[in-house]
Formats: structure tokens, C-alpha cells, sequence
């Protein structure tokens, strides 16, 4: 692929294009040749230059009609055109050629010191502006690259996060969030609760109806308890194979026992048959309860541990029901 930029020449005359063919020698520059503005137009179709060199005074459709056409196709209306002349240097047809989109002028008989240096000149700019543009493009596509490689790590951070059967957090993501919530809690001296749930008797169900369909009541018992919750800040994990963990930042007792209450009341309406738990014969859960205003002299663990006591407490007490323990 040739790296040589394209220069137009449109004159009328051979013996002109030979003039400036042999002043215009640089390594860099592919010269393409018109020899009426009619050819000059077609040739602007095909290709992409980087400054024509165009005559005036020309049978037919003269340099100034060419220029004016140029001006008006999107392709075209930006390449610099250097109007060449033998005609008077009046103020009136310069100024025609500028009003026409004219870079500049170079006037007849040439000077080869002065066609060089402008041609030169216009061969460096556009050099540069596709030196931009590629730049623009590569950045264009570090970004978008950038923009997958991050889209990936979310999307692989997520699942990290995620239990794959329940689609809630699992213990790395609960713990991750729950952190970050009794920091906060701690710094503005907020309430946080932690509600411990667990199936009540849920090997008896599996044991007897199977683990394909103790996958669903897991799944169900998931959706009970996110339907407990009010706020978006309030989140819900499992944490084991069937203890599941409800974190509610900025919420005292009276709030977290009434969102207890809740999850029991909506898991119950699912009414799912469990012939082998205790007198209920329909799958129901345990829940323990803990809040705390977190201080630096107590270890956000022991939040946790507090529920998981009240859990067993409720356990103890009857099951299908809740329990609080204040650490």
C-alpha cells in the first residue's frame, strides 16, 4: 500500500503539467493529472487529495465554475485549491477566487522556490490530519476496547458475587456489601439489623421430595424474602445451603422485626406442601434479629453471630416464627 500523498493538477495545458511535474519531485507526492475541470471532477470522486493545483483559465468549465462545484460536494469542500493564473493580479478576480474557497494563488510564469514551498506546506497539513485521525481512530478503539474489557470485569465481578441458583448474593458478595453498610451505619451513627433466616426442616424435604424440587423452594424462599424488603438499599444473601441473610441498614428493631414479619407472612401464602415439617405440613422458615449502632469497639462479626443465635432461639421456640437477641 502506497504512503505517497495525492496531489491534483488541472490545467487545460501538457506543457504546464510537465512544469510543475518537474519542480514537484518529492518521494512523497503522487501527481494525478486533469486536463479540463469536467476530469478534474471525476477524478475528486475517486480520489482523496491533499491540495489541487487548478487553473483559472480554461476551455469549457473554467477553474473558478470547478472550484464552486468542489465547494458544494461534501466529499470535496475541504481540499485546500491553489488557484494558478497568467490573468491580471486585479484585487477583483483574486478576491472572486477566495469568495470561491481559494487557499491561495500562484501566478504564471511559475517559481519554483514558491510552488514548492506551498505545496509543501499543504502536503505536511495533510499529513498531520491523517496522523490525527488515525490517532482519533486508535483511541476510538482502545476506548471501545476499554469499554469490553470493563463491561467484562463487571459482568465477571457480578457473577462472582452471585449465588447461581438464587441469583442474590452469595457469602463473598454479602459480605462484601455488608462491610461497606456498617461502615457507613457507623460513621453517621445509624441502626443496622441483620435478619438470619433459615427452612425449617428443609432435609426433610429433600430427603423426601427431592433436590430438584428443593432447588425450586430455595428459589421460592429467595423471592419471599426479596419481596419482604421495601428499599434498595435493603439486600438479601444465602449464606449457606439453605440459611439465607437479610442486611437492613438505618433500621432499629421495630423496623427490621416488622420486615420479618413480613417475609413469614409472604412464604406462608405460598403455602408450598412440606408433609414431614412438624405440624405445619406447608414449607416455613425461622428468622433471628440483631441491631446495632456500629462503634469501633465492636467487630461487625459479631452482628452476625447475634442473629444466628436468635435464628436458633426461634428454632427452639416452635419455628415459623422470629426471635431478637441485642448483643
Amino acid at each position: 500500500m502506497s504512503d505517497k500523498i495525492n496531489l491534483l493538477i488541472v490545467d487545460d495545458i501538457k506543457e504546464n503539467h510537465l512544469v510543475m511535474e518537474s519542480v514537484l519531485t518529492d518521494s512523497d507526492i503522487n501527481i494525478v493529472k486533469a486536463l479540463s475541470g469536467e476530469e478534474a471532477l471525476t477524478l475528486c470522486m475517486s480520489h482523496s487529495f491533499a491540495v489541487i493545483l487548478m487553473d483559472v483559465q480554461m476551455p469549457g468549465m473554467d477553474g473558478f465554475e470547478t472550484a464552486d462545484i468542489l465547494r458544494s460536494i461534501d466529499k470535496t469542500k475541504n481540499i485546500p485549491i491553489i488557484f494558478v493564473t497568467a490573468i491580471s493580479k486585479e484585487k477583483k478576480s483574486i478576491s472572486r477566487g477566495y469568495e470561491l474557497g481559494a487557499v491561495d494563488y500562484l501566478f504564471k510564469p511559475i517559481d519554483p522556490l514558491i510552488l514548492r514551498s506551498k505545496v509543501r506546506f499543504f502536503i505536511e497539513y495533510h499529513k498531520q490530519k491523517l496522523t490525527i485521525v488515525k490517532q482519533a481512530d486508535e483511541l476510538k478503539f482502545k476506548v471501545k476496547e476499554l469499554t469490553q474489557i470493563l463491561e467484562e470485569k463487571d459482568r465477571l465481578e457480578t457473577l462472582s458475587l452471585e449465588d447461581p441458583l438464587t441469583k442474590v448474593y452469595n457469602r463473598r458478595g454479602v459480605d462484601k456489601l455488608y462491610d461497606m453498610h456498617w461502615k457507613n451505619c457507623g460513621r453517621y451513627q445509624l441502626p443496622i439489623s441483620v435478619l438470619m433466616l433459615d427452612l425449617d426442616n428443609f432435609k426433610g424435604y429433600n430427603d423426601n421430595y427431592g433436590h430438584i424440587d428443593g432447588d425450586t423452594v430455595l428459589k421460592e424462599i429467595t423471592r419471599g424474602m426479596v419481596a419482604g424488603l421495601y428499599r434498595p438499599e435493603d439486600f438479601v444473601g444465602r449464606i449457606g445451603g439453605e440459611e439465607f441473610v437479610a442486611v437492613l441498614p438505618n433500621t432499629d428493631r421495630e423496623g427490621a422485626e416488622f420486615v420479618a414479619k413480613r417475609i413469614i407472612e409472604v412464604i406462608n401464602s405460598y403455602a408450598i406442601p412440606h408433609l414431614y415439617n412438624d405440624i405445619y405440613g406447608i414449607v416455613t422458615v425461622s428468622l433471628g434479629i440483631s441491631t446495632i449502632i456500629p462503634s469501633s469497639d465492636i467487630d461487625s462479626v459479631k452482628l452476625l453471630e447475634t442473629a444466628d443465635k436468635a435464628l436458633y432461639k426461634a428454632k427452639n421456640t416452635g419455628k415459623n416464627c422470629f426471635e431478637y437477641l441485642q448483643i
